[in-house]
């Protein structure tokens, strides 16, 4: 049986009090909410906090308020099973209510919150191991040792951005919003994310994820597909969030984000910019499908081959943006398929 590693724990009371014992104890604390992935990862030995500051007890974290004209402001805190429920985001954000919803399963959900799935650790089939497994093979880079067993001659980690909320929201526009020790800051949810394995949130240690911002709706659409083995359960191998702004039957915008295939959610800007100013005709979304597979560079570190996942972005994209056309329903493509 894997057993947690021994630790502290902080039942932090408010947003002041998180950073104070954040500040306080430095590299040796790190921050947890519903905890569904960070008590797994600890208990395999890939995170050995000392201390643990407890967020769930900050009320200001949690709940949705606004709406869909003037803006949604999302708590952190907020569970995924609530998010994939709230009425507002169904409706008019719909890519980040199926998101939420095909997090993991229905208890995970439920424990689960927003901001832990936005700032979810990178995944790697050498790194999600217990630590026997990773010391039988030498370790990788990722934690403990010093070479990327998925690149060997690489000078970075490739573990993947496995959030499924995280290529929808930024598809969306999103922002989010940090306090932390320096004071408080905004910052566009894209630019949250490095593209490095290992350092892949851009956020300071010291600094808290309290809300995730929505702009207005104003005619965007949007959708979000996710590939995985098993329909009930596991992490995204490819996410798939398509957004655009429509003026009739013309796109004025769009976004085309692809989530599981680097360290961080990737735009196809090119593909995104090829439907603006045109109908979404069934020979348009051929081609743009076409070019959002180019930023698509899966390699072997999760489930499925490489070649695969990348023949699927090209099926994902057409399927989402048929569905915002309104030339057929994206379907129910949260499994592998043929």
């Amino acid at each position: 049986m894997m057993r947690l590693p021994p630790f502290t724990y902080v039942a932090a009371r408010t947003l002041a009090e998180a950073a104070a014992a954040l500040a306080e104890h430095g590299a040796d604390a790190m921050l947890v909410a519903g905890g569904t992935d960070l008590y797994p990862n600890m208990k395999r030995r890939q995170f050995e906090p000392k201390v643990l500051v407890g967020l769930r007890g900050i009320r200001e974290l949690a709940g949705v308020r606004g709406s869909a004209r003037e803006g949604l402001t999302l708590g952190a805190g907020t569970t995924l099973a609530a998010v994939a429920a709230h009425r507002e985001i169904v409706t008019h954000y719909p890519a980040l209510a199926t998101a939420a919803g095909l997090v993991s399963s229905p208890q995970l959900r439920n424990m689960g919150t927003l901001g832990g799935n936005v700032c979810v650790d990178t995944r790697c089939n050498y790194y999600n191991q217990s630590f026997e497994w990773r010391r039988a093979i030498g370790f990788c880079m990722k934690k403990d040792g010093d070479v990327c067993l998925v690149a060997p001659g690489s000078p970075r980690c490739w573990a993947v951005s496995s959030s499924d909320t995280a290529p929808a929201l930024v598809s969306l526009g999103a922002a989010v919003r940090l306090v932390g020790g320096g004071g408080e800051r905004t910052v566009p949810l894209a630019a949250l994310y490095h593209d490095d394995g290992i350092e892949y949130l851009a956020k300071r240690r010291d600094e808290i994820v309290t809300d995730i911002l929505l702009p207005p709706v104003d005619g965007w659409r949007s959708a979000y597909l996710k590939l995985r083995r098993r329909g009930s359960f596991d992490f995204p191998v490819l996410g798939v969030a398509v957004a655009a702004r429509l003026e009739g039957a013309v796109v004025r915008d769009a976004r085309i984000v692809l989530g599981a295939v680097a360290s961080r959610p990737r735009l196809a800007e090119k593909a995104a910019a090829a439907l603006v100013g045109r109908r979404l005709t069934p020979e348009l979304i051929a081609a743009v499908a076409e070019l959002a597979a180019g930023p698509s560079k899966p390699l072997d570190n999760t489930d499925f081959t490489h070649p695969y996942r990348k023949k699927v972005t090209r099926v994902f994209v057409a399927r989402a943006l048929r569905a915002l056309g309104g030339l057929g329903d994206a379907g129910r493509a949260v499994e592998a398929i043929a």
